[in-house]
């Protein structure tokens, strides 16, 4: 079922007055002078927020860049479109690239949009109980534009306020967690429903489930596995996901709000003015079907990283010659099947993410896919590294295996459980299934970066260890701030 897409052409921001998110009605023009006062009002700032989660670019700069650093993907599509990505095959893109600024800048719009919101809905009078819910989504929105934010670069300036100095000096990422980020979770989950709160209408707002989700990702990222460990427990004995049946349901359009999903951003198959969603359109078959522009490819150590068995294969990677929805997928004809080196090894095969298709037959339709930014499964693997990290392998194990067993998809004799006890081996283990269960999903580039094992496993593509695991600040925000904002170390 789609929700919850918001769209209206306003001076200083963009929301929606619509009960449903997926309304695609204009309002006149609005004014600050004119807005902000009312319940109605502080909806279509609240919305405003989620709108920019759809804008193209913050999705990891549109393509999605870090997939392609990661050892998952490459950039795919055919050999002559997309050079500009190029660099991001073998970490040659520098501060002037322009996929980078697009997600940095678009990432601080969703937070001043959240700034708003959380500025002026306090002094509207209106239901306190829909005004805290109200700050909560902002509060977690803009949390979570943030912590995209310091994984990618680190230190950021710390902006609170709508209308921010000019020049804004970057402040340490302890501090951006400290005072926005973590207390702008837990407000959230002090303040918003479970999943079950909300009417089928807005599926898609952020919940606690979402909020205490997010908190156990930043404790990982932070080495804190005791809260990390809270956290992700309190989301798994909330009653209020479990794992799909079918590893691919996850991610169907069939699937969309079902009980895995925690968060995920809905989106109608339409353009992005009209509620649409582009994130798998740049990712979807190239050429016959012409479902989209075929970037982000799947690498063959992807590939050979699965078990020859293992189901979720053939559900994350679409080959040529398979049939999807009743489409036989042909692929690209400027696109080469097979690419081998100089050593005529080969090192790429025509495929497309598959985690991404929506059934259909035009472009335009690829643009309905609701994009999974948390999933159980997710928690349930963090839950994992957090038990086996505060010496409990056991429990560890039981929640490993919970995925394991779903990725069987009930075959027998295949994928056995995880037994190792030992903390090293559980951890080799957990990292592993953690890239299997969520690959292309943007999570395996900052999972390497975390635990230390960036410089291991993609230096032969082009990683500095003490470079590349911050992106650089944009150059044109540095010109901007006439110096005031510096540069990460080796940029």
């Amino acid at each position: 079922m789609k929700r919850f897409i918001s769209i209206i052409f306003i001076t200083v921001l963009a929301g929606s007055c619509s009960e449903d998110f997926l309304d695609r009605s204009p309002l006149a023009e609005l004014t600050e002078a004119t807005f902000m006062t009312n319940e109605n009002d502080a909806f279509l700032a609240t919305n405003a927020i989620y709108n920019t989660l759809r804008n193209w670019r913050i999705s990891q700069g549109g393509f999605p860049v870090l997939d392609i650093m990661s050892d998952d993907a490459a950039k795919g599509s055919n050999p002559g479109d997309g050079t500009q990505i190029l660099p991001f095959d073998n970490f040659s893109f520098d501060p002037t690239d322009a996929n980078l600024l697009g997600w940095y800048s678009t990432l601080f719009q969703a937070i001043r949009r959240a700034n708003i919101v959380l500025e002026k809905v306090p002094g509207i009078d209106m239901d306190e109980e829909l005004k805290s819910r109200l700050l909560g989504e902002a509060s977690v929105l803009r949390a979570l534009a943030y912590f995209d934010l310091v994984r990618g670069w680190g230190d950021v300036p710390k902006i609170t306020t709508s209308n921010p100095a000019l020049q804004v000096p970057r402040s340490p990422m302890e501090e951006i967690y400290e005072d926005i980020i973590i207390p702008d979770l837990e407000y959230g989950y002090a303040n918003l429903p479970e999943k079950s709160g909300y009417e089928a209408k807005d599926l898609g707002r952020v919940t606690k489930g979402v909020a205490r989700g997010l908190l156990a990702k930043v404790y990982l990222f932070l080495d804190d596995f005791t809260n990390a460990e809270k956290y992700s427990l309190e989301v798994i004995n909330s009653g209020q996901y479990d794992l799909m049946d079918d590893f691919s349901m996850a991610f169907s359009v069939a699937g969309e709000f079902g009980d895995e999903s925690v968060f995920e951003i809905p989106a109608l198959p339409e353009n992005f003015e009209n509620g649409g969603n582009q994130y798998a359109n740049t990712q979807a078959v190239r050429g016959t079907p012409n479902r989209g522009w075929g970037f982000n490819r799947p690498t063959l150590d992807l590939i050979n990283a699965f078990d020859p068995d293992d189901p979720r294969m053939d559900k994350t990677i679409t080959f040529l010659g398979e049939v999807l929805d009743g489409v036989l997928i042909l692929g690209d004809g400027s696109t080469p099947d097979s690419t081998y080196n100089s050593l005529d090894q080969l090192i790429q095969v025509e495929t497309y993410n598959e985690k991404i298709w929506t059934p259909g037959t035009t472009a335009l339709e690829s643009w309905q896919h609701n994009r999974r930014v948390l999933r159980y499964a997710d928690i349930l693997l963090m839950a994992a590294e957090s038990l086996n990290e505060n010496g409990n392998p056991s429990q560890a194990l039981e929640y490993l295996n919970m995925v394991r067993e779903r990725a069987r998809d009930g075959i027998p004799g295949i994928l056995p459980d995880i037994t190792t006890t030992d903390q090293d081996e559980l951890r080799d283990a957990i990292m592993q299934e953690r890239r299997l269960e969520l690959a292309l999903e943007g999570h395996r580039f900052f999972d390497l970066v975390r635990t230390g094992r960036a410089a291991e496993v993609l230096g032969l593509l082009g990683f500095v260890e003490g470079k590349h695991e911050l992106l650089p600040i944009p150059q044109t925000e540095i010109d901007l701030s006439q110096g005031i904002l510096t540069q990460n170390p080796g940029w």
